[in-house]
């Protein structure tokens, strides 16, 4: 056995070990990540009493698309009703968010001040707050706008919600923008705010995307926040609060509920599967960029 054979050796039994951890590893996560999506999945097409008495069993001979067919059709409980409205509050507070956390977080990340520096603790502060913890103090905030029960209140709060991480995630890649860039464009006599729309912000695109998808997500499937904020007595559903609706407190039809959750996670599940690549390389880029 020559000296390279031997040094070989070991470095394959540590791959081969690492191979068999991953893989009880996926053999864990597998059935429990995927045990609630396969319950979604085969009680969307059962009938109420094949739900209750086998759950996790798949009748083939007694599958019907009628319960789907109804959750769509329904004038009640209908979530792909609510699609235009959540998607409404989605595309407004991304918006808002980028437009409030590019520039702050382009201050944050260029400037040297201690200040500066206790702003950006403020903000990451606001990660480990609970949202569910913010709602209640939010109502006495719009209620003195005068904004309960209404759509600018739930935007102005979700904005609020998302701003913490937003910032996070830009200051962490505007910090790897050369600071050559920024002089260039001082002496063409830009000023900061135009060399930030201009020059800084194009370069962003992936951390911009990346917190555009997980805001995009975390917003669609919230439910605390339009639940309280909109009130139980408002016309208004999100696609989680329209599946709320259809619990009853003595009776719950099944057959509506599922549906309903499945077409409540298909535009998400879809809109992952599409994105996921843009997730991995803005998360990732701060830290392998030059």
């Amino acid at each position: 056995m020559t000296a390279e054979t031997a040094v070989r050796m070991p470095r394959r039994r540590r791959r081969e070990r690492v191979n068999v951890g991953r893989v009880i590893m996926l053999a864990l996560l597998v059935p429990l990540m995927g045990g609630p999506a396969y319950i979604l999945l085969v009680n969307a097409f059962k009938t109420q009493q094949d739900i209750q008495s086998q759950p996790f069993g798949i009748p083939f001979d007694r599958l019907t698309l009628q319960p789907l067919i109804d959750a769509i059709t329904s004038p009640e409980y209908n979530v792909v009703a609510s699609y235009g409205f959540t998607a409404a509050i989605v595309v407004v507070v991304d918006v808002i968010c980028i437009a409030l956390a590019g520039p702050a977080a382009y201050v944050i990340a260029r400037s040297t001040s201690r200040k500066t520096r206790l702003l950006m603790l403020y903000f990451l502060a606001g990660t480990f707050i609970p949202g569910a913890a913010m709602v209640i103090p939010a109502i006495y905030v719009l209620r003195t706008l005068g904004l309960v029960n209404s759509f600018a209140g739930l935007v102005l709060y979700d904005s609020a919600t998302t701003l913490p991480v937003s910032i996070f995630l830009m200051v962490g890649y505007i910090a790897t923008v050369p600071r050559d860039i920024d002089q260039a464009a001082s002496i063409d006599g830009a000023g900061r705010l135009r060399t930030f729309w201009t020059i800084i912000f194009p370069l962003l695109r992936p951390a911009v995307v990346t917190v555009l998808i997980l805001n995009s997500i975390g917003l669609w499937n919230d439910f605390v926040s339009p639940q309280i904020l909109l009130g139980p007595s408002s016309d208004q559903y999100t696609v989680t609060t329209a599946i709320y609706t259809g619990i009853s407190q003595y009776t719950t039809d099944l057959t509506k509920v599922f549906p309903n959750l499945l077409l409540a996670v298909a535009p998400v599940i879809v809109f992952f599967l599409y994105m996921q690549r843009h997730i991995i390389s803005g998360l990732t880029v701060g830290a392998t960029k030059g």
